[in-house]
């Protein structure tokens, strides 16, 4: 039967080798669980156990010369903001090996200027290093603090004219990813809660309304559907009567 039902998600299905496997993962970790559960299934766990997983064809990544590494670095025009910008993001990126979402999360406190410089980075799984930076990386860094934007919320500060509470509040993608969950500005116009609930995949963001709720529960108001009436059988009353 797995057999099948992983033949199945490959050829009906059209899921790769890597899918493949990662489901008969999920199945051999569940006999794995059963063998001490349930001894008597220890012969078809070790049927299962059995199972090859399937080779994946992994995808070779393109090797760059130091002429390449060079003449990428110095692609960005240093005259421009943007420019600036880019070169620093790179060299920090070649320098520490980072992953983009490493790179593109960095915050500015996680930068030490101090001689050696260094970049506190959070990676995966929250796991935390710190890396030293070699003098041209630091000096790309500190190139582009000099001079990026301190008005980063020129948005926001626009937004304050027309809702004066925004100033007390601290804008950011994951507040933009909560009000989308918690229907800010949708639900007064029908938005279903529980949908909306679903939808960045965290029940945290379900935060109604209160007047909304009080609408929800308004709407499972009772039908007017009036209460039935049980009355036993005189036979029921009889035999009870005699026990």
């Amino acid at each position: 039967m797995i057999l099948a039902f992983l033949e199945h998600i490959e050829e009906t299905r059209g899921n790769k080798a890597r899918s493949r496997n990662a489901r008969l993962a999920a199945v051999k970790s569940f006999f794995r669980y059963l063998e001490h559960r349930a001894p008597a299934m220890l012969d078809q766990a070790l049927r299962v156990h059995a199972i090859p997983m399937k080779k994946i064809d992994e995808a070779l990544v393109a090797s760059l010369s130091r002429t390449e590494v060079h003449a990428l670095l110095n692609a960005p025009d240093r005259r421009t903001l943007s420019g600036i910008r880019d070169r620093a993001m790179l060299h920090l990126a070649f320098a520490g090996g980072l992953r983009a979402s490493e790179l593109v999360g960095l915050a500015l406190d996680q930068f030490d200027g101090r001689s050696p410089a260094s970049i506190h980075i959070i990676g995966k799984g929250r796991r935390e290093r710190v890396l030293p930076l070699w003098q041209e990386t630091a000096a790309a860094i500190r190139a582009w603090i000099a001079v990026r934007p301190k008005d980063g919320d020129t948005h926001v500060a626009a937004a304050v004219s027309v809702a004066p509470t925004l100033a007390t509040k601290s804008i950011s993608p994951h507040v933009l990813r909560h009000a989308h969950a918690s229907g800010d500005g949708r639900h007064s116009q029908g938005s279903d809660v529980a949908r909306s609930r679903h939808s960045p995949e965290h029940e945290i963001y379900l935060h109604a309304d209160p007047s909304e709720k009080l609408e929800m529960l308004d709407a499972l108001a009772p039908l007017g559907i009036k209460p039935g009436k049980f009355r036993p059988p005189d036979k029921l009353i009889a035999m009870l009567a005699t026990r």
